[in-house]
This record gives structure tokens, sequence and C-alpha cells, in this order.
């Protein structure tokens, strides 16, 4: 099939790299750890900016960040911090850089609760993708019931910059959420 022609959500078709996530990445479920954290520390940049603001310092996020090894950002100590303030590949916010290090470390707290954060996560949606029936743009929530959940919690555990609308986007960028609308040609492929 044309690649050209396929029905796509309308949101990822401002640049090539915009669909190539929506075609390979958005809406697939994700039970691995690293991955996860990745999405954590790119949605928690993003508050206030547009995703693709944040897809197009992806690669400038995986080397700041050790390739999203929580283990080392972690340990990344304050005169990291500073140096990452001057890293142009990066949204240079002392807040969200010490956000991502202290996540990191809550991150691992789950794990070792929960045997690994993807377990965590995904009880939230009982443990299979919300398939929801979306026809257009303006039927997407920004938020659920389960990510406001999951926000509480995330909070009372001591993660920053994480609340109910960035986690609904989390949901849906790791597949606990399927929101590809229906005449979208990934909705019926990410529900199987």
């Amino acid at each position: 099939m044309d690649k050209l022609a396929l029905n796509r959500c309308p949101w990822c078709l401002g640049f090539p790299q915009y669909i190539e996530y929506h075609d390979k990445e958005w809406g697939v479920p994700v039970y691995d750890d690293l991955t996860h954290f990745e999405f954590l520390i790119l949605e928690s940049a993003q508050a206030g900016l547009s995703w693709a603001t944040i897809l197009k310092k992806r690669e400038g996020y995986r080397k700041a960040f050790a390739d999203f090894d929580y283990k080392q950002v972690a340990e990344f100590p304050d005169s990291y911090v500073e140096e990452l303030l001057q890293d142009p590949g990066i949204i240079r916010n002392k807040l969200k850089i010490k956000a991502a290090i202290n996540n990191a470390k809550r991150f691992m707290e789950i794990q070792t609760e929960f045997g690994s954060f993807s377990d965590y996560i995904w009880s939230f949606v009982g443990g299979k993708p919300i398939q929801n029936q979306l026809q257009s743009l303006q039927d997407a929530p920004a938020t659920s019931p389960e990510s406001d959940r999951l926000a509480k919690d995330l909070k009372k555990r001591g993660f920053k910059f994480l609340g109910s609308t960035t986690l609904y986007a989390h949901m849906q960028a790791t597949g606990l959420v399927n929101d590809h609308l229906v005449n979208c040609f990934r909705f019926s492929e990410v529900k199987e």
C-alpha cells in the first residue's frame, strides 16, 4: 500500500519525523521499563511545549540523558545539571532537568516495590490497552480517570512534572490507550 495514500491522525502531518513516530511508535503497547522512562523524561520536558519540539530534540535528550538509563540519570551530580543548562540539544529548564533526575530515583523505587515500572503502570488500565473509538481529534480527551489516578499516585511517590495531562500523553504514546482515530490505518494495527 502506498504510504502517502494512508489515512493518518491529522496531528502527525507536520513533518516526516512526526509521521514516522506516528506510524511506528505512537500507541504501540510498551512493556519495557527503559522505553517507559524515556517517554517520562520526554513528556515531562514537553510540559507547556509542543510534542513536535520535543521530538526534534529527542536525540539531544538521548545523548544528554545517558540513552535514558535511569540508573545513570539518578546519579547525575549538580555539576552536570549546570552543564545540561548549556546544552542546546534539550529544553534548558533547570526545574525540568532536576525533575528528570528526581524521577529516575522514584522510578527505581517503583521497580523495587512492583518488580517493574511496566507492571506498575499497566495496573492502572487493568493490564490491557483501553481501546477508544475516536472519530476526530476533538473527541480526544486531555485526561482520563486512569491518568488522574496515576498522576495522584506518582505525586504521592514524589514524582515531578507529571500531571494528569502529561501522563495521559504518556498513556497514548506507550499504548496504554489507543487514541488513533478509527479511520487511521494504525488504529486496527495497534488494536491487534
